[in-house]
């Protein structure tokens, strides 16, 4: 099996966390998601520049998701939908396996319309939704390490903006490192059917149960996380199910994901249901 020993690592020169680590990732392996790989088409640097979110709602879509990000702008992801919290929204795309000139030419008008918009010329889709965690993950990292929470959320899910702010004030002071919220799969295990949307061999993931994770759906972290969790992908060989790759990063950290529950913790806050809509 891997050995696991035991490795400091110091941030700021001031934290000094001891962390169980495995082997290194081969080179080939890691550089599928590490963020110097790709380069940015579209990028909003100075966006956290200008103001400290309290939140930054990190959306992945895709180039042709235009209605979606209509969508949302509109409703939970508008400006100013809580005048005293500062939310930011961002859209993160890659770009298409079949270039498309003209949608991505609208793209570039709606990014200097908007100012919402991150692409990265990564392939856009489903088996690479790993790598646009990981640019999530390095775009926080990178521009916006003073906001204190971001959340990964799929843009078909409808978010209850206010609401999740009042759970975030309610949080202890401990909420503000190494915490990462939402619905918390604790009993996952690996499909071995080829056939399986959600296949994975035993060559690639060995072990018949994964770690704790959380549903890719949507989950909310404190910012300093992001930069940890880019660390710990150089030991984590790169899957495609990015929901499980952020658990094996997390067990990388010793970091435990917290399950978000509200009434005696009879009340799962991430609980995603079919909403009808017209």
């Amino acid at each position: 099996g891997l050995i696991t020993f035991v490795v400091t690592l110091v941030l700021n020169n001031t934290t000094r966390l001891s962390i169980p680590k495995k082997t290194p990732t081969p080179k080939e392996f890691y550089d599928v998601i590490s963020p110097s790989t790709y380069r940015f088409i579209l990028n909003q640097p100075e966006l956290c520049l200008k103001k400290t979110p309290f939140l930054v709602l990190m959306i992945p879509v895709t180039l042709k998701d235009t209605e979606a990000r209509t969508a949302i702008r509109r409703t939970w992801g508008q400006d100013g939908l809580i005048p005293s919290v500062t939310i930011l929204h961002l859209f993160v795309i890659g770009q298409p396996a079949q270039s498309d000139p003209l949608l991505q030419e609208h793209l570039e008008k709606e990014s200097k319309e908007y100012g919402d918009i991150i692409q990265m010329d990564f392939v856009d889709s489903y088996h690479n939704l790993t790598i646009k965690t990981m640019m999530i993950m390095n775009w926080i990292a990178t521009y916006c390490q003073g906001a204190r929470y971001a959340m990964k959320i799929d843009a078909d899910i409808f978010l209850n903006v206010r609401y999740l702010v009042d759970y975030l004030h309610g949080q202890s002071e401990s909420s503000r490192k190494d915490y990462i919220t939402g619905s918390v799969i604790s009993d996952g295990a690996p499909h071995r059917d080829s056939f399986n949307k959600w296949y994975i061999s035993e060559d690639l993931y060995p072990d018949n149960w994964y770690p704790p994770y959380l549903s890719g759906a949507a989950y909310v972290f404190s910012t300093d996380l992001a930069r940890k969790i880019l660390w710990a992908s150089r030991f984590v060989r790169p899957i495609r199910l990015e929901d499980v790759y952020v658990g094996l990063c997390l067990q990388v950290l010793g970091v435990k994901p917290t399950y978000a529950t509200r009434f005696l913790g009879l009340r799962n806050l991430f609980e995603v249901r079919s909403l009808k809509y017209e």
